[in-house]
Formats: structure tokens, C-alpha cells, sequence
């Protein structure tokens, strides 16, 4: 997908084979309404083709304030499931798609916010980020994936807190809980230089990762070891993996370290 054709509240940017994509209606703290939400899943469902990873970042001072609440229509419980779910199939296209994502956060996490930057594959944050599901306060319940997606990077237990209480959970906090991965002061750039190292990773290496690591995570042992060999084979047996070995036993390629 090009520039062109998504809708204003995004803005790409193409640095060589890394995508910037910025959420950008910074005045209203990049609130998802549903064109956006849609245009994520047009952007993630079909990246340029010569696109190896994509930086999520935003506009403005925040990441998300979450759902945009002048869309909070008066829908009857088919409608608002149907809602969920177009929610669901947007951020499963990010999550489970053809490049890995790294998100940066700052300011505003919050509620859909919060449900965004789970789908994504690596999350850096700004000091500024902070965290919150507010949605316990206002009688509603999360609908983008965060009681999927969040538990498994916080656990349950600290979910509940956020919703029952409507506790906030500042940069330093989150990142202790494992909402973030990095926690540094130019999160762009940071993400930027990860999205470079992960490009230059092998292509059936990535699909590994995004596709069968999740998939063995939630699989019984058994299943998991089993999956796990044969992506094992495939990965080592591809002519590109041959060549990086022998590169590496030739002293060609850099040694692991920082």
C-alpha cells in the first residue's frame, strides 16, 4: 500500500526498506477512530513489497489516547460486536503479518492505545509514556484484544489492577511490568536503528519468529518441540541460511556482542 491511498490520520514515510508509519491526529492525542483502525489493516494486510519493517510511531505528544469517543455510538450488541471484531481483524493484520513491527511510545498509552502497541512485536518507549485501560471507569469493557494481548506481557493479575482501580502506570513502571522492552530518550531513532538490524535479518528467519513462534508459545510441549524442528529444518536446509553460516565460519560475519 502506498501514501496515497491511506486515509489522513496516517503518514508514511519509506526510508529505504524500513517504514515509518505515524498515527497523525495529534489533536485529538491520536485517537483510533474506524478510518484509521481500517487503514492499519489495509497498511499491515498489504506493506510495499520492498518494506522489511515497520516502525509504528505517532505525531504529536502521544502514542494513542485510545478509542476516539466521538464514534461511541449508540450501537445495539450486534453492532458493537461486529465493532470488536473489526478491531480484532485489524490489529491481527499487524500482529501475525508479513513484517515485524516496533512501536514507539510516549505520552498517552491509554485503552485502544494500549490494545495497539500489544499487537505489536517489539515496543520502545519515551520517559513521557504512561499507561492506562480506563475503560472500567466509563461501565465499558476492552474491545481491541487487550484482555488477550495484555495479560500475556503483564499477567492478569496487574491487568485487573489497571481496570478495577484505573490505575496509570507511568514509563518507568510499564517497562518494569513489561510493557515496553526498551526504555530510552529518543524512542524514534531507537526504533528506527532496530528496525535496520531486524531487516537485515533473513527473510525466513523473521517469518519464523512472527509466524511459528507465537503458534509453538501457545501449543502443548509435545506439539511445540515438534514445530519447532520443522521450522528448524526449513530455516537451516534455505540456501540464504547456508550461505550466512559460511560466512560466519569464514570470519566474513560479525560476531555476536555488543
Amino acid at each position: 500500500m502506498t501514501a496515497a491511498f491511506l486515509p489522513h490520520s496516517l503518514r508514511l514515510e519509506l526510508r529505504d526498506d524500513i517504514a515509518v508509519l505515524r498515527l497523525s491526529r495529534p489533536e485529538k492525542r491520536n485517537a483510533l477512530d474506524d478510518a484509521t483502525v481500517l487503514g492499519l489493516e489495509a497498511f499491515f494486510g498489504a506493506p510495499p513489497r520492498e518494506v522489511k519493517a515497520v516502525v509504528l510511531a505517532a505525531d504529536g505528544d502521544h502514542f494513542s489516547a485510545g478509542l476516539d469517543l466521538a464514534e461511541l455510538t449508540d450501537r445495539d450488541a450486534f453492532e458493537g460486536l461486529e465493532h470488536s471484531m473489526m478491531w480484532h481483524r485489524a490489529f491481527e493484520r499487524l500482529e501475525r503479518g508479513r513484517v515485524p513491527v516496533v512501536a514507539v511510545l510516549k505520552g498517552a498509552v491509554v485503552g485502544g492505545g494500549l490494545e495497539l502497541a500489544a499487537a505489536a512485536h517489539i515496543r520502545v518507549a519515551e520517559p513521557s509514556a504512561f499507561y492506562a485501560l480506563p475503560e472500567g471507569q466509563r461501565g465499558l469493557f476492552v474491545g481491541g484484544g487487550a484482555s488477550v494481548r495484555v495479560p500475556r506481557l503483564i499477567g492478569a493479575h496487574r491487568m485487573a489492577d489497571m481496570m478495577l482501580t484505573g490505575r496509570v502506570l507511568d514509563a518507568a513502571e510499564g517497562h518494569a511490568a513489561g510493557l515496553s522492552h526498551y526504555l530510552v530518550d529518543d524512542g524514534l531513532e531507537h526504533a528506527v536503528d532496530l528496525a535496520r538490524k531486524i531487516a537485515g535479518n533473513s527473510p525466513i528467519t523473521n517469518f519464523a519468529v512472527l509466524q511459528a513462534l507465537p503458534r509453538i508459545a501457545e501449543a502443548n510441549p509435545a506439539e511445540g518441540y515438534l514445530m519447532e524442528a520443522l521450522m528448524a529444518a526449513v530455516a537451516s536446509g534455505s540456501a540464504e541460511a547456508k550461505e550466512r553460516m559460511q560466512a560466519f565460519l569464514d570470519k566474513r560475519a560479525g560476531k555476536v556482542g555488543r
